[in-house]
């Protein structure tokens, strides 16, 4: 699979100056991290879900959560379960259907459909350890369409049995399965238990390194414990309590020095028209300068404004890719993860042999100074989302990219 691969070739073609890589479930961790991007999750109780997972992987999907825990009852769990195993065959059975032609290796995420359409990474949100074990069993072959688990309130305490079930059932099946823990828990919230809570995962999640692809936080949680929840004008970023937790996190669990690990920016609950409190950022973005109306048209209908300040602001705080609750929210995710131009451009710069010493350069742009120490980091985790997500040419924008991906 690859990111923008649900449009044609030609259309890549014109968008990107060097398109995005493709990608297995068996490619490296550090790469599927970085790949992930708009995780869409969906309640395992949806009778239709196999075809839902194909429906979206035709929309630009390459990842999603199908969810046992806060999305459903507590009195479905049982049915939502036996549902999985029944729509997992059903994937099963139509990435093997004799009329199928595998692009690659045999495995989730690189089998398409019958119709070409590649599976996405697929990972089962549980409750308790013991599903993770139960599930893996009770797949059967079926099993090969898992890519992992997503890990709910994650600490240290609590995060234990499901990471020791995760590496039970890796062994029980004989395929990697990746966690992905989810940090939303009170105790990392309330300020006199953070640094302990934080020291505490991170001890957890380093025993099992290779296995914890993502950290995803949870935000609305977050939110629920002091009775808040953020208007659809503003980020999580504009929520201080909030704010501070992201900061904490990506302090402690996001560095560039070798010990981080890829943490996925918060949901956004919205995806239909509210009134707004504020000027939609949209009319005055530089996005939209020389664009034709009918984009700009597209954009508000989408109501995107808050959505895609968001998204900016997860990646100035450290943040990667995007949980998901609405279809409609993927493209403008994917749209702001390619790397512009410019940026892949300053990138390569900082990150040639020649400046290996150090120093300062003026950008080819002629708009900023490179700091080769300072800025190596940045430019080396620019080059890994350059390689998933693409390189724009150089007059191609936002809102070509989103435009792409809206019209499929």
């Amino acid at each position: 699979m690859r990111h923008f691969g649900h449009i044609s070739p030609t259309a890549r073609e014109g968008l990107f100056f060097r398109e995005p890589c493709t990608f297995t479930a068996d490619s490296p961790a550090r790469m599927l991290s970085v790949a992930l991007g708009a995780t869409l999750y969906s309640p395992a109780t949806r009778p239709s879900l196999a075809d839902d997972v194909l429906k979206q992987a035709g929309r630009g999907v390459v990842s999603m959560v199908l969810c046992l825990e806060d999305s459903i009852d507590d009195a479905e769990v049982t049915g939502a379960e036996a549902n999985l195993i029944r729509q997992f065959a059903a994937l099963a059975a139509r990435a093997t259907a004799p009329e199928a032609t595998p692009k690659g290796p045999a495995g989730a995420g690189n089998t398409p459909d019958a119709a070409g359409v590649d599976v996405p990474l697929l990972f089962i949100r549980v409750r308790e350890p013991a599903q993770i074990t139960d599930l893996v069993r009770r797949l059967g072959d079926s099993v090969r369409m898992l890519s992992g688990f997503v890990l709910p309130k994650f600490t240290e305490e609590r995060g234990r049995p499901f990471l020791e079930a995760l590496a039970e059932a890796e062994t029980a099946c004989g395929r990697r399965l990746f966690a992905m823990p989810v940090l939303e828990s009170p105790e990392l919230l309330h300020l006199e238990t953070r640094g302990d809570i934080l020291q505490g995962i991170a001890r957890s999640v380093d025993k099992y390194r290779d296995r914890v692809l993502a950290l995803r936080l949870g935000v609305t949680d977050f939110c629920s414990a002091y009775g808040l929840r953020r208007a659809p004008d503003m980020t999580a970023y504009d929520v201080h309590i909030v704010a501070s937790v992201i900061a904490d996190v990506v302090n402690v669990l996001g560095r560039a020095d070798g010990t981080g690990f890829t943490i996925t920016g918060p949901v956004w609950e919205y995806f239909r028209r509210q009134e707004r409190m504020f000027k939609p950022q949209l009319r005055r973005s530089p996005f939209l300068e020389g664009r034709a109306e009918e984009l700009r048209t597209a954009l508000i209908e989408h109501d995107l404004d808050g959505l895609l300040r968001e998204i900016e602001l997860d990646r100035a705080n450290g943040l990667l890719g995007k949980t998901c609750i609405h279809p409609s929210h993927v493209a403008p995710v994917h749209a702001l993860s390619v790397v512009s131009h410019e940026e892949y451009t300053d990138a390569q710069d900082i990150l040639s042999p020649e400046r290996g010493g150090g120093g300062v350069l003026r950008s080819a742009y002629t708009n900023k100074m490179n700091e080769v120490k300072p800025h190596r980091a940045w430019a080396e985790r620019t080059l890994q989302r350059a390689e998933v997500f693409g390189v724009a040419r150089e007059d191609v924008g936002f809102v070509d990219l989103l435009a792409a991906g809206l019209t499929n």
